[in-house]
């Protein structure tokens, strides 16, 4: 996807802009080219040329999903297409122009006519006409390039996210709860615990091929019902699965991967720390060899659900002074009690202790984000992912386990969106304000537009990027997609709360929820800065490179 030259194809419906797309990612790719790469000089060019990328890979899958469907729907889909095209081309392209001289550009670079183009499709007669398509069908949007069983998959976790986890949703926020047994436990016996667990193990994943969409699926008609309630919760099992398949011993994965896949284990990951953030490799937190096993010294953060966990999957220090530095972390399975509350302490009986402590926070309440801190905290040898051969090795399993939090992440969103969406209908099409519905008024309608068709598009692109990586590829566009989704959510959401007026801002109404958890998305799995600038821009400043040589 970071191709200028690839699918330069459209469908017939929309090839008036698939030449536009096409020279459009040729000037982003020219860009690209022009700049020296360096990552903290030219921070502003990348994270813009990053945003750009995300876009059109955005607009691509809008295109490519259109062949799937027939009817109403072929014809809904067509007319997003044509509004997210006409608006990426637009953002793009008047990024490019506002810095001209540092992307080496001139005006006359640019296709001519464009903003006559985008303008045509974005006019308020076709904003409009989108608008009373989308209130027309009640945010029910086609859904496209699922199977049969991830279809019937969709509908049973959509029915549990309405009857169960909304109805409970609000408790959790307003008052800072742990997420109950009612919806815990359901889903333990749902299987959810193991979409990302092979079937040997007790899980559902298959156990010769990969099955990113069915995570993908759950994730997003769990998000929709609340992201802090549920949206969450298979998360940190994928993340521990993951890392011990690539790099745990046989007896660790026969321990711990049918307990993870039970829901009997529920697990945290302890990864950042308060001065690393999305710098993994500087992890300093430390463990020291000992009799029988090991001694954990220091100071984590963000680490959540860990205090209903029993097992925290701990990322140490075990060499301090080997270089590079990301190969002296090794990675811990750490035993504790499991409780409800927001501070705990665990000692042992040789004085070692934990202690976690809940960071109260904005929104994103239901399993708790501690402050965490070991203090002699002994682990047995073969708490050591990997044992002897995974000592050093913690690093590379802890970005094997993180390979689905980026696309997870986007299923989020996708969900958020759809929920807040949703509401924004509803409540539109019932508040009357100067003799009519507000959902009549133009600008509303425009809104609804542009909200459905970032919600179908982040939904089509997440779908594709799940595709890709169950082929052990789209790494890259799991970050474009990543990017992308995390911000629309914002947009959607505070669009939704901005159509409730005065009650939007109300707690007793879910769109503030959506909203005060919409802005966490751009932070975890991967802060927006770190991804746009040095995962995407980096990779972005190579290709070009590459293609030029």
């Amino acid at each position: 996807m970071l191709d200028a030259t690839e699918h330069a194809q459209t469908p017939s419906e929309l090839s008036d802009l698939g030449d536009l797309l096409s020279a459009t990612r040729a000037l982003t790719h020219r860009a690209a080219a022009f700049l020296d790469g360096d990552l903290n000089r030219e921070q502003i060019q990348l994270y813009d040329l990053a945003f750009s990328a995300a876009e059109l890979a955005a607009a691509r899958e809008a295109f490519d999903v259109i062949p799937l469907a027939t009817g109403s729907d072929r014809q809904l889909l067509v007319q997003v297409a044509n509004t997210f095209a006409a608006e990426a081309v637009a953002n793009v392209l008047q990024r490019l122009l506002i810095r001209l001289s540092s992307y080496g550009l001139k005006q006359s670079d640019f296709p001519t006519d464009w903003a006559a183009q985008v303008g045509e499709h974005l006019s308020p007669q076709a904003l409009e006409a989108l608008g009373h398509a989308m209130l027309d069908r009640g945010g029910d949007l086609p859904t496209l390039g699922l199977d049969e069983e991830k279809s019937m998959m969709r509908d049973t976790f959509r029915d549990f996210a309405t009857d169960v986890v909304m109805p409970r949703a609000e408790h959790v926020h307003r008052n800072d709860a742990i997420i109950p047994d009612e919806i815990i436990n359901p889903l333990k016996d749902m299987g959810c615990f193991g979409l990302s667990v092979p079937q040997r193990f007790g899980g559902l994943k298959p156990d010769n091929f990969e099955d990113s969409m069915g995570m993908v699926v759950v994730t997003e008609e769990l998000s929709r019902g609340s992201l802090g309630a549920a949206g969450s919760l298979i998360t940190r099992p994928e993340i521990m699965a993951r890392a011990l398949l690539e790099g745990g011993t046989e007896p660790q994965k026969q321990h711990w991967l049918p307990k993870l896949a039970s829901g009997e284990t529920l697990c945290a990951i302890s990864v950042t720390e308060p001065n690393t953030g999305s710098d993994v490799a500087s992890v300093s937190l430390k463990a020291t060899r000992t009799d029988g096993g090991w001694l954990l010294n220091g100071g984590k953060t963000w680490c959540t659900f860990a205090g209903k966990a029993s097992a925290i999957l701990v990322l140490a220090r075990t060499d301090p002074d080997i270089k590079p530095v990301h190969k002296g972390l090794s990675l811990f399975i750490v035993e504790k009690p499991s409780t409800d509350g927001h501070d705990f302490e665990h000692s042992q009986e040789g004085g070692g202790r934990i202690t976690g402590r809940a960071i109260s926070t904005l929104g994103y309440r239901g399993m708790h984000s501690y402050e965490m801190f070991y203090d002699d905290y002994f682990v047995p040898g073969d708490a050591l992912v990997g044992e002897a051969k995974g000592e050093g090795r913690g690093f590379y399993y802890t970005m094997r386990g993180f390979m689905g939090g980026r696309l997870q992440t986007a299923a989020r969103a996708c969900g958020l969106m759809q929920a807040a969406f949703e509401a924004a209908l509803s409540y539109g099409a019932d508040r009357r304000v100067f003799g009519q519905a507000v959902s009549n008024y133009p600008l509303t309608l425009a809104k609804y537009a542009k909200m459905g068709a970032y919600i179908s598009v982040c939904r089509h692109f997440t779908y594709a990027v799940a595709r890709l990586m169950d082929q052990d590829k789209g790494q890259m566009e799991a970050s474009l997609v990543k990017l992308f989704a995390c911000k629309a959510a914002e947009w959607v959401c505070r669009e939704a709360l901005q159509i409730h007026g005065g009650m939007g801002y109300a707690e007793e109404t879910a769109v503030s929820r959506y909203y005060a958890d919409a802005r966490v998305l751009s932070i975890f799995e991967g802060a927006e800065e770190t991804l746009a600038i040095r995962v995407v821009g980096k990779a972005l400043k190579e290709s070009a490179t590459a293609a030029n040589v």
